[in-house]
Order: structure tokens, then sequence, then C-alpha cells
């Protein structure tokens, strides 16, 4: 019983970006978005013939309890401050008028969309990948253009990332063997201390300055874990170079912060829901209005021929 777990705000923005906005609905409107994002899912269901697929939502981008540890956490992508919010997130006028577009055909199609108050899609499916292995439920395969998810990688229980780096139909297959030869760490774990010494600007993490990715993937070839190389620094280990240790020692507030941010939830509070590949649309009426008011006829038959429906 294969899962399949869309991180939906990474694959719509990159159909935004990828497919012409030439493609309009029947009044002229920007359907790019919705019409990629639909395209993708057909040729993933087609490819991998997954039995349960969930689309992973953002229900708060930039959560509270990550903000509060690290004030610079995606502070750069805040478009406006809005009272008792860690701010709204700047997105294309364009693409955010079709995200309205895409849930709606989500909920037509019957696809499971999920997202939790206070969390990230990456915390999402960060839990649903811990429940899988928990329950013996997987293969797992996480659809992600973001990084960070590399972290639930995990040979042993049949977690890989598909990470399409040259695009959606050419995919990365992310396992600890390209882990290894690609960043020189041997987990998914291990990919994530790596991260938190690296940093990330795109993310507004400062990292350790000094130590980049590299360095941190020999420091933890050598101690094992960030909490190995930290007990290294305090005890002088000769391992470490005087100038590691002062830069480690510099970094401290933000290295025991920073994991927070960095390592999803595996915890978040995922309400019940049927993961299911649906067998039939869940609401034809509806999802034969949305394929004729947005011109979506196209993408919405390949979805179809991908489910087994036609």
């Amino acid at each position: 019983m294969s899962l399949m777990l869309l991180d939906s705000a990474s694959l719509y923005f990159r159909a935004y970006f990828g497919v012409p906005d030439s493609l309009r609905s029947p009044d002229g409107v920007p359907v790019n978005a919705v019409r990629g994002l639909l395209d993708t899912i057909a040729w993933l269901a087609t490819t991998h013939g997954p039995d349960r697929m969930v689309a992973c939502w953002d229900d708060d981008w930039r959560p509270a309890f990550r903000v509060a540890a690290i004030p610079s956490y995606k502070a750069h992508r805040v478009a406006q401050e809005v009272p008792g919010t860690t701010g709204i997130e700047e997105v294309p006028a364009d693409l955010l008028a079709q995200v309205p577009v895409i849930v709606d055909v989500l909920a037509a199609l019957g696809i499971a969309r999920v997202g939790v108050p206070g969390y990230e899609a990456d915390d999402v499916i960060g839990t649903l990948t811990a429940r899988a292995v928990e329950q013996d439920a997987g293969p797992v395969d996480i659809v992600t253009g973001d990084r960070d998810l590399f972290q639930l990688v995990d040979d042993a229980a049949g977690v890989r990332v598909l990470y399409p780096a040259r695009g959606v139909r050419d995919p990365d297959v992310v396992d600890e063997e390209r882990l290894a030869a690609k960043y020189g760490v041997a987990s998914g774990q291990a990919y994530a201390d790596m991260a938190t010494l690296r940093g990330d600007p795109s993310d507004g993490l400062p990292g350790v300055p000094g130590i980049g990715e590299k360095t941190a993937a020999k420091m933890l070839a050598q101690y094992g874990t960030l909490a190995g190389i930290l007990a290294a620094r305090d005890d002088g280990d000769k391992g470490l170079t005087a100038t590691q240790r002062r830069r480690l020692q510099e970094a401290d507030e933000y290295l025991r912060v920073a994991p927070v941010v960095v390592q999803v939830a595996r915890d978040a509070a995922v309400p019940p829901f049927d993961p299911a590949v649906p067998k039939a649309p869940a609401d034809p009426e509806a999802l034969d209005a949305l394929t004729a008011r947005w011109g979506l006829r196209s993408s919405v038959e390949r979805v179809r021929q991908a489910f087994g429906w036609v």
C-alpha cells in the first residue's frame, strides 16, 4: 500500500513559474498553476501508481513556534505585517488567485488535502511519514522541491524523496545512497544536522559562520550527530580545530534553538481523513462546472485516465 505525499505549495509554485501563463480560462484568467499541478498529479499517478495520495497543505507558512525560536525565519518573504500573525507571504497575484481554484478542484476530484493550523506542509508530511513508518504502511514517496524534506529519507523504512531538480518528469530519487553521494551524509537525520550547521539563507537561517556544507558533513562523519559535535566542542576534542571550536561556541545560542526550526514535526495534530486515491470523482457536478469555468478539460481528463476512471 504505497503512500505518496505531495508538498502542494512547492508543486504549484513550480507549475506557476514553469508553465506558460498563456494557459488561461475561457475569460482570459491565468490557470497555469492549476493546469500544471493537475498534470503533475496525473503523471505521478500514472508513473508510480500510488494507492494513497495526499496533497499536504501549508495552513501556516511561517509558524509562530519557529519564528519565536529564530525571528529571521522566512522574514524576508513577508509581504504584509498582520497583527496576531507572523505576516502574509509574498505571492504573485496571478498565482494567489489560482490557489482557491486548486482547493476546489482537489475537493471535487476527491484527492485528500490536509493541513494543520499552526504548521507547515513539511510538518504534515513529517507526521504522516512517521505514522506510516510506525504502522508499517509504506513505502512512502515524498514529492517536493524543498530539500528540507531530505531529512525524512530512510531506506529501512522505505521513505524516499522525489526531487524535481530537472522537472517533475525527471526527478532526482533521493535515498540514503544519494545523500551520501551528493552531500556526504549517511542518513536523513544527518542531513538535518548538516542543514542546521550550514544554514539556509532562503529560509533566513544563518547557520554557523565559516562552517559550510562540506565541513559540516566531515564533522558529522567524525562525530555522528550535531549533539556529538557540540560535545566534542565542549570537551576540547582535538578533532576540531581551535577555529572550529570558536565558531561553534560563538554560534551556541543559534545552535540551541535551530533544531526546533530545521526539524520537521512528526506529531502535528493531523485530523482523520481518507488518503486513498479516489475511484471516482467526489463531486462530479462540481468537477464538470470547474472544468468548464476554468478551461481545465485536458488536464482533468489526464487525471481521470491516470486514476482509471475512463
